[in-house]
């Protein structure tokens, strides 16, 4: 599969067609880049993502990972010592949700081929939602959100981890030279895709810092929303509760 790739994000007259074209063709190496170019800290990640959940509070709970991918945050929840409850694992890119399947405890993880923007399920369904660097692709951020905080019962929390870009000087710079110069070149050998790994940076140039994303939260209807930087300001965790 070839994709021209667009400018920004946002430029793409297809964005919702383009993603999931793209992660379906990279899905095979999705996993291997992921830890390969993170240099594997994206792991403590997404267990520091997992523990802004919270899910001790509503167990044994019913729970969602939206734009799950192949399922690592999912497993990470899953697989977190004394989780009794249930996790349903939603992507519109089947090729990905196959490629996770195995991971956390047998019968836990549900797969859900589903739209983040359009979810097929009943309003309060879940007693807490997450996403892990899913918000970034939505074709539309605030009806993803608000599409969210729907299916979220009151006083369930919903977790954001997504890159962010560091607020040091010196750190953005080194940052910029490995994020648009390395990355983009050993992710296109690896992925044998084209314009994926290009994409990731110019997403994350296009999409809201963390503090705008905090307000586009409550913007949706999420109250006591917060955030916490990670790694000098790499990734960011959001949170907020319907």
């Amino acid at each position: 599969m070839t994709l021209a790739p667009p400018a920004s994000p946002a430029a793409h007259t297809d964005k919702r067609r383009y993603v999931r074209e793209m992660f379906s063709a990279i899905a095979p190496r999705y996993d291997l880049l992921n830890h390969l170019l993170s240099l594997n800290i994206d792991r403590t990640w997404r267990r520091k993502a997992v523990a802004r959940l919270e899910c001790e509070a509503h167990a044994p709970g019913l729970f969602l990972d939206a734009c799950a991918g192949t399922l690592d945050l999912a497993a990470e929840l899953a697989n977190r010592p004394g989780f009794l409850g249930r996790v349903i694992a939603a992507d519109f890119a089947p090729a990905m949700l196959r490629l996770g399947a195995g991971k956390g405890v047998d019968g836990v993880i549900r797969p859900a081929a589903a739209d983040t923007q359009e979810l097929p399920f009943r309003d309060g369904a879940f007693d807490g939602a997450m996403v892990g660097f899913g918000v970034r692709n939505l074709e539309d951020l605030d009806a993803g959100l608000r599409e969210l905080r729907r299916v979220l019962k009151t006083g369930s929390r919903l977790v954001i981890l997504e890159f962010a870009t560091p607020p040091s000087f010196f750190l953005r710079v080194l940052y910029h030279l490995y994020f648009r110069g390395i990355l983009p070149l050993v992710g296109r050998i690896i992925s044998r895709h084209p314009t994926a790994y290009a994409y990731l940076p110019a997403s994350v140039a296009a999409f809201p810092p963390p503090r705008a994303l905090a307000g586009r939260m409550e913007g949706a209807g999420f109250r006591d929303c917060d955030f916490r930087l990670l790694t000098g300001g790499i990734a960011a965790i959001h949170w907020g509760t319907r």
